[in-house]
């Protein structure tokens, strides 16, 4: 299932793990690596094995097949009682364009439509806290370390 957001020029593909082709696939992976491993210098395991659970939210360039940004969701009951949204990401090149607040309002449109009752649980980087703060999130929890990274929890009702 597929829609556009013509003002970013982005092509949004929400698909159960089954769904994805192995080019998809590789890239979600590839970016998530530049992202978090490399960029970031998190040394740890992103291939958890909770993709096959998950929903994956695909964001590409108009026109295109390159990746522009990505998160995964996870249905209420599965990772917390709430749906779950993580692993969010714009990759580097297409920062500073407003992509990140695209994925983030169709992620929370896709929780909305899929998962009507859910709240939705976040554990989001300390420093991004103002970020998820609007599109209504709450910090719910004091800092934690993870993967070396300050995070809190944070809920939308």
């Amino acid at each position: 299932m597929q829609s556009q957001n013509e003002s970013a020029m982005i092509t949004w593909q929400w698909s159960a793990f089954d769904e994805l082709d192995a080019a998809t696939l590789c890239a979600v992976l590839a970016a998530r690596q530049d992202v978090f491993v490399l960029e970031q210098q998190c040394l740890y395991a992103d291939i958890d094995g909770n993709d096959p659970r998950a929903y994956h939210l695909i964001g590409r360039q108009e026109g295109t097949q390159q990746l522009a940004a990505y998160l995964r969701c996870f249905a209420p009951g599965d990772r917390y009682p709430e749906a779950a949204l993580g692993r969010v990401l714009t990759v580097r090149a297409m920062r500073g364009i407003g992509i990140g607040q695209q994925l983030m309002a169709e992620g929370i449109r896709r929780v909305e439509q899929h998962f009507p009752d859910s709240a939705i649980r976040i554990s989001a980087q300390e420093h991004l806290a103002r970020f998820y703060g609007a599109f209504g999130f709450r910090q719910v929890s004091a800092a934690y370390l993870e993967d070396g990274i300050p995070h809190i929890e944070m809920l939308r009702k």
